[in-house]
C-alpha cells in the first residue's frame, strides 16, 4: 500500500453485481449494513422499474441475496411503503437471536400515531411476523427500541426520505407542534414515546428563523451502545427550495433527557425574496451548500462524523458529544466534498465515502480515507444517469462486518443495482 502522506491515490478493488438486470435492486441508505451477522445473506429491495414516481400503491419486494448459493434472491414480503433514498428501512434485528428483520409497511387499519405506515419484524428462520403500528426511521443496535418519525410530514418538507399518502400532499401541515417529533418505538410492547417535540426544539436555543417556518428531524442515528441519539432539526419558510433548509445537528438521551445543541448553519436566506425562482435550483446543489449538515455518524459511542460549517468553513468534522465538546477537520484537503461517511466497524482507521455526481462528467467518486496516513484511497468510479432528485440514485457506501467488503447501489450499467466491492487491497486482510 502507497503509505506517503497526503494524497489521493487511486486502488482498484474487484467489484460484482448482485443479482442479475431482470429486476432493479437496491438498499437505501448508508446508514446500516445490509448484512447478516454472518456475512451469508444480503439484504435488499427489488423492483421492476429503475425509475418511477411514488405513490400509496406502487409495491416493491423485500428479500435477501444468499452469497453462499450464487446470490440467490429470496423474497419476504412486499412493502408500498418505501422511497428510492432509504427503501423501506430494512435491517437486520442484530440484538436479537436468530436471523430477524425489520421493515416499514402501510397499514389497512391505521393503530398507531402515523395511521398510514406500521413496521413489521419478521423471523426469517420460524417465518413468524409481528406487526407495529408505527414505522421505524432507525433502530437501536441493541435492538430494544427503534425511533419513529412522522414519514407523511417528511415527504411534504423533504420528499426523497417521505412516504406518499393518497391525498398526496398535506396542505394543513402544523408548522410546529408540541405533541409530535422525535419518539421512541419500544420493539417489544409496541408502544411509542414523544422524547421531544417540535415545539420544545423550537424553544430550545431558538432563532427568528424558526418563527412561522415548519419543523422537522432527520437523519436519526443511534450510537453503538445504544445509549445516545443523534438527529438533525431542520426548518424553512419554503419547502419547495431544499437551499432554504436551516439546519442543526443535536443529541439526546433515549428517554429524552439531556438534549444537546452541537451546530447551527442558522444564515441569511437571499432565496426568499419574492423574486427568486425555486426551478432554478439544481439537483445538487442543496448538498453542495456551504451552509449544510448532513448524513452525521457515529464514530463511536460519544463522536459524531458530520459534513458541515463550523467556525464559518464548511469539511468533514469530528465533534466530541459533550457540553463544550471538542470539534476536529477530518482532511480539509483530500476530502472536500459532502458524501456518505462510515467508519469501519472494526478499525476507525479507515473512513468510507462516496461523492455526489461531478457536474460535467456525471461521475462520482467511491473513497476509502486512511485516517494515519492521511491518504485517500479512490476505489471505483461510477457514471449517474439523469435521475429526478426524488428518484436519483446515490452510492450510499456500506461496510460488511470485518470491514474487508463495501455494498453500494449504482445505476452505471443502466439499470439500479447492488454491487460488492472487496477492498482488502486498501484494509488488509
Amino acid at each position: 500500500m502507497d503509505s506517503s502522506h497526503h494524497k489521493l491515490v487511486k486502488t482498484p478493488c474487484s467489484i460484482r453485481q448482485l443479482g442479475d438486470a431482470e429486476y432493479n435492486h437496491f438498499f437505501g441508505y448508508y446508514n446500516k449494513s445490509p448484512w447478516s451477522q454472518d456475512g451469508r445473506y444480503i439484504l435488499a429491495d427489488r423492483v421492476p422499474m429503475m425509475d418511477a414516481d411514488l405513490t400509496p400503491e406502487l409495491s416493491a419486494e423485500v428479500g435477501y441475496f444468499d452469497t453462499e448459493n450464487n446470490d440467490t434472491f429470496h423474497k419476504i414480503g412486499d412493502t408500498t411503503t418505501w422511497n428510492w433514498q432509504m427503501g423501506c428501512q430494512l435491517q437486520w434485528l442484530a440484538g436479537r437471536s436468530g436471523r430477524q428483520v425489520i421493515y416499514n409497511v402501510r397499514l389497512d387499519q391505521p393503530q398507531g400515531r402515523y395511521p398510514s405506515f406500521g413496521a413489521v419484524i419478521h423471523d426469517l428462520e420460524s417465518g413468524d411476523k409481528r406487526l407495529l403500528a408505527d414505522p421505524i426511521y432507525s433502530v437501536a443496535p441493541n435492538s430494544d427500541y427503534a425511533i419513529t418519525v412522522d414519514f407523511s410530514r417528511l415527504y411534504i418538507t423533504h420528499e426523497t426520505i417521505g412516504y406518499s399518502e393518497a391525498d398526496d400532499k398535506k396542505t394543513d401541515l402544523p408548522l410546529c407542534p408540541a405533541d409530535d417529533g422525535l419518539c421512541r418505538l419500544d420493539l417489544d410492547s409496541g408502544e411509542t414515546t414523544l422524547l421531544v417535540s417540535y415545539d420544545e426544539l423550537s424553544k430550545f436555543h431558538h432563532r427568528d428563523s424558526m418563527d412561522d417556518a415548519v419543523h422537522w428531524i432527520s437523519h436519526i442515528e443511534i450510537n453503538p451502545a445504544s445509549s445516545r441519539i443523534l438527529f438533525l432539526h431542520r426548518w424553512t419558510r419554503r419547502v419547495e427550495d431544499e437551499t432554504c433548509f436551516i439546519h442543526r445537528l443535536m443529541t439526546i438521551n433515549p428517554d429524552g433527557s439531556d438534549l444537546r445543541l452541537l451546530e447551527c448553519s442558522d444564515h441569511p436566506l437571499p432565496q426568499l425574496e419574492d423574486n427568486f425562482d425555486p426551478n432554478a435550483v439544481g439537483t445538487y446543489d442543496y448538498e453542495k451548500s456551504e451552509y449544510q449538515i448532513s448524513h452525521p455518524m457515529w464514530k463511536d459511542d460519544s463522536h459524531i462524523i458530520v459534513w458541515g460549517p463550523h467556525n464559518d468553513a464548511i469539511h468533514y468534522h469530528l465533534y466530541h458529544d459533550a457540553p463544550n465538546g471538542e470539534v476536529k477537520v477530518i482532511s480539509g484537503d483530500l476530502l472536500t466534498e459532502n458524501g456518505h461517511m462510515s467508519y469501519s466497524p472494526v478499525d476507525t482507521r479507515w473512513l468510507l465515502t462516496d461523492t455526489y455526481p461531478d457536474a460535467e462528467t456525471n461521475i462520482r467518486k467511491l473513497l476509502i480515507y486512511d485516517n494515519d496516513q492521511d491518504v485517500a484511497h479512490e476505489i471505483g468510479e461510477f457514471y449517474t444517469s439523469d435521475l429526478k432528485k426524488v428518484s436519483r440514485c446515490d452510492l450510499h457506501p456500506r461496510w460488511n462486518h470485518d470491514g474487508t467488503q463495501v455494498c453500494i447501489d449504482s445505476v452505471h450499467e443502466n439499470t439500479r443495482q447492488m454491487y460488492i466491492l472487496d477492498v482488502k487491497p486498501v484494509v488488509g486482510s
